[in-house]
């Protein structure tokens, strides 16, 4: 996966912007304000993304390319190296999985909003 699909995807989600609040180098993906994605936009070396912190658990323990979150909160975050052997669908789903976990946080005005 390039950053552009990376892009696409991510923008693909309902109610999504994209934004660089920590410099020009990081860009940061948000549903209704509340992050859900990120990544060095020069590098693309690896990509954070939200997790429920029992799986976060599990994925790190069965994908060497999934680490505690850099710079994030390691309980909610992974990283996950994307030079490394896990495939597209599998990280285009734990996308979807983390802006999935955003979106349910939100109040219920803002998910229906998000629904239509």
């Amino acid at each position: 996966m390039d950053i552009e699909q990376y892009r696409e995807y991510c923008l693909s989600l309902p109610g999504v912007t994209e934004e660089f609040p920590f410099g020009e180098e990081t860009l940061v993906y948000k549903v209704s304000g509340k992050m859900f994605a990120l990544t060095n936009l020069e590098e693309f070396g690896s990509i954070n993304l939200k997790c429920d912190p029992d799986e976060a658990v599990e994925l790190r323990e069965r994908y060497e390319g999934v680490t505690p979150g850099y710079h994030m909160n390691k309980k909610h975050w992974n990283t996950v190296d994307m030079h490394s052997n896990i495939s597209n669908k599998l990280i285009l789903e734990w996308i979807k999985n983390s802006y999935d976990l955003v979106v349910a946080s939100l109040p219920k005005k803002e998910r229906e909003k998000l629904a239509q």
